[in-house]
């Protein structure tokens, strides 16, 4: 093998991708590099002559090459001086899909909306620092024009503003992906399950009624909750390339009367290891965990949920509408309606490190943030001294706003807004 073939292999090893789509669909990629007419050892020229086939479950979807242009998004200076000669914005290649096998192949070529989807995903997890990813959907496919309209009308992507620039290119947007534009009311393949059988997650926000809030810690007016999910009903869902797992969050299952539930036996189990103890102060008998999360289950600021790898159970997490907890007290300038926060145990040693925990945290601020789209941000109180803790706030990306004193401990008062969150 020449130098060239052994880079062009090494690249196209490099390239590959396999991801788990959250209905269970397989997507992967794998990519070949033809070497050949390559006299130098310009990886970029080998790149550009790369050809990517895109799999669903070992079923060729479509294939995907970078054409040798570029194009950028010019928004805030179209119409002024600066139009042409913004360098400050990002140009990136241009990337362009055809045909699993030839442009002349007899079968029309198709894409559902939601193998379209996947795509993209596939998109975002390859060019995953790229804020925008332009893209042309070429005219031979069938449903070329449905295709266009669901990624304008869904706010995945957009046109350029510029006069100048070609309308044929589509800018996808990484910030309105991962905020689930283009899944629900479109296909079931998204994050937040959206099926029958579902109870949580509507195709709109769930209305502004006010309620109140009075007890012993908390006195205010909030808007009213939706109600809960139904108990063991997986909420979120996300396959997460980092680990190679998939990650579940399912509402609590506390079991029934006389029976203890898997759930049930892990949160006990959990709260009375001490390294759990030592900073949730709740290890104590099986009647008093399940008085506890049945409390849990009951209020309705409260979201009890278990976290699970590949369906091992793995820890637990309570999110929290923000104004109806005691921290809201402590909040500069007040809590917000939508706020929510955040409050974990990481119970099962085996599945503890900071590739894992990154995960799941990110993974948990996406719910927040994709359930309720009125929620623009996340508060946490950590407490000062839970060095794991800090150290996986400043892995992502959430920032200390201040320090302050409860009763019981002083805490960090930790913040994430959703344009922070969806840009880094």
């Amino acid at each position: 093998m020449s130098a060239h073939e052994s880079l062009a292999a090494n690249l196209a090893a490099a390239d590959s991708l396999v991801l788990i789509l959250p209905d269970g669909t397989t997507i992967a990629t794998k990519t070949s590099i033809k070497p050949e007419g390559i006299t130098s050892d310009d990886i970029t020229d080998l790149v550009n002559r790369a050809s990517t086939i895109v799999s669903l479950n070992e079923v060729p979807l479509c294939t995907y090459h970078i054409l040798q242009r570029t194009a950028s998004l010019v928004i805030s200076s179209v119409g002024t001086s600066f139009e042409h000669i913004a360098a400050h914005v990002p140009s990136y290649s241009i990337l362009e899909f055809v045909p699993p096998s030839s442009p002349f192949q007899s079968e029309p070529f198709f894409i559902s909306i939601a193998d379209f989807w996947g795509l993209i995903y596939i998109f975002f997890t390859k060019y995953d620092t790229q804020e925008n990813i332009p893209i042309l959907i070429p005219r031979s496919l069938e449903n070329h024009a449905q295709l266009r309209s669901y990624v304008l009308r869904s706010g995945l992507g957009r046109t350029a503003l510029s006069p100048s620039a070609s309308k044929e290119e589509l800018f996808l947007s990484r910030a309105a992906f991962w905020q689930g534009a283009g899944t629900l009311g479109y296909h079931t393949r998204g994050w937040l399950p959206a099926g029958a059988e579902s109870t949580l997650n509507a195709h709109a926000s769930f209305p502004a009624v006010q309620s109140f809030t009075r007890t012993p810690l908390v006195i205010t007016s909030h808007p009213l909750r939706p109600p809960k999910p139904k108990r063991g009903e997986v909420v979120y869902r996300r396959y997460c390339p980092t680990v190679k797992q998939v990650l579940e969050l399912i509402y609590f299952d506390i079991g029934n009367e006389g029976s203890i539930s898997p759930h049930l036996q892990a949160f006990h189990n959990w709260q009375n290891n001490g390294r759990v103890d030592k900073w949730w102060n709740e290890a104590g008998t099986m009647e008093k965990h399940k008085e506890y999360i049945q409390s849990m289950l009951d209020d309705p600021a409260v979201l009890p949920l278990m976290m699970s790898w590949d369906g091992e159970l793995m820890g637990y997490t309570e999110i929290v509408w923000v104004k109806e907890n005691h921290v809201a007290a402590y909040v500069p300038n007040g809590a917000k309606d939508w706020d929510r926060g955040v409050h974990v145990i990481m119970g099962e040693e085996k599945f503890r490190g900071s590739v894992r925990a990154k995960a799941w945290f990110s993974s948990l601020h996406h719910y927040c943030f994709l359930v309720e789209p009125r929620t623009t941000r996340l508060i946490g109180e950590p407490r000062t001294d839970h060095a794991a803790v800090l150290k996986l706030l400043n892995n992502t990306n959430v920032h200390i706003q201040a320090t302050v004193d409860f009763p019981y401990k002083r805490s960090f008062l930790a913040c994430l807004p959703r344009e922070r969150y969806f840009k880094l």
